[in-house]
């Protein structure tokens, strides 16, 4: 399960990100909410663990603008605020949950599997695009009779692009989500997607990462 973080204390989103992973979840986080709402809308998460105060688009709107644009994945509201008039602010905006800081790992865990169960969606085992498949346990990437293994990296950039497909991503999203703080450049991205290009080659897929100049990555299929 994918799940993403948006919080501007970035001690506190990187320690509720180890939470999720030490609950063998997948987590990433966001630092602001515009940046917060890119994530979301790309239909890659399951839930997301929203602040309210957040710089630049604060945690109401973020998730008002996700219900605007169709998605409705679970979003639990975090905040230090406990008024009653708060709390139904962030509810009306379209959040699913509303939880109060400081909280307790075990609560937030148990109210992600609620929203979770609650949403009633099948978790999926892989992600598919065109004649290709990811799957999200062993993190083998197949096509047909073919497979190959993705190291940890060429995974996440590998399910990001399938995941946010037809939408492009662009080179700074993938920095954030793959290698957040570690000092890394774009260079690094760009390796990562010739190794994953190189990868789709030999498993003789007709699906290739297509360069949009000053944009980013997209998925496309090689027609013929």
């Amino acid at each position: 399960m994918n799940i993403l973080v948006v919080e501007d204390e970035r001690n506190l989103a990187d320690a509720i990100v180890r939470i999720l992973t030490d609950a063998s979840y997948n987590a990433d986080a966001a630092y602001d909410g515009r940046s917060g709402l890119r994530a979301a809308l790309s239909g890659s998460y399951d839930a997301v663990v929203l602040d309210v105060m957040l710089p630049g688009m604060d945690g109401n709107a973020v998730a008002h603008e996700m219900r605007r644009q169709g998605v409705s994945t679970p979003v639990l509201m975090l905040t230090a605020r406990t008024s009653t008039a708060d709390k139904v602010a962030g509810l009306d905006s379209g959040a699913d949950d509303y939880m109060t800081k400081p909280f307790e790992s075990d609560e937030l865990l148990a109210r992600l599997r609620a929203l979770t169960r609650r949403r009633g969606d099948v978790l999926l085992d892989d992600v598919t695009f065109a004649d290709v498949t990811l799957d999200l346990e062993t993190h083998d990437l197949s096509c047909g009779t073919k497979s190959i293994h993705l190291s940890g990296k060429e995974f996440e950039v590998m399910r990001i692009l399938m995941s946010s497909s037809p939408r492009v991503v662009s080179k700074q999203d993938l920095l954030g989500r793959v290698w957040g703080d570690v000092d890394a450049s774009e260079n690094s991205v760009e390796a990562y997607v010739s190794f994953l290009r190189k990868k789709l080659a030999h498993i003789g897929s007709r699906v290739q990462i297509t360069t949009l100049r000053m944009l980013g990555y997209r998925l496309e299929v090689i027609e013929g």
